[in-house]
């Protein structure tokens, strides 16, 4: 198994995780994925993408000059985490996690996917 499946593997174990995936920002192309979030998780990468560019893109319009950490993004019955990788080695790419709200603890949640992220490497 690739380190990226292991990863993957490691943050399906986050209490109430239901998908993961490793995301290439600029194609949308999930490098590795795995779970059943109950939808297509690489048509969810792909989406994802779209909104990563659109933040990178507007935090250049107002000429902020940060790295993007985290999104989240709450439905009614799910967590949608989207950690932005920004190291030399994982630039470009991010994590994206699916969570379910009734089961998931989100500030522990957070503090694992970071934690995991932070060891990824290509």
């Amino acid at each position: 198994m690739s380190q990226l499946d292991n990863s993957i593997q490691e943050l399906l174990q986050i209490e109430g995780a239901t998908g993961a995936a490793l995301v290439d920002i600029s194609s949308g192309m999930a490098l590795a994925s795995s779970g059943n979030p109950g939808f297509d998780l690489t048509v969810a990468a792909a989406g994802n993408s779209n909104v990563v560019r659109a933040k990178l893109k507007t935090m250049n319009d107002l000429g902020l000059d940060q790295k993007i950490e985290d999104i989240m993004i709450t439905l009614g019955n799910q967590y949608h985490l989207i950690n932005v990788l920004n190291t030399t080695e994982t630039s470009g790419l991010f994590v994206y996690i699916v969570l379910d709200r009734n089961t998931a603890n989100l500030a522990l949640a957070r503090h694992k996917l970071n934690a995991i992220s932070s060891r990824i490497s290509l």
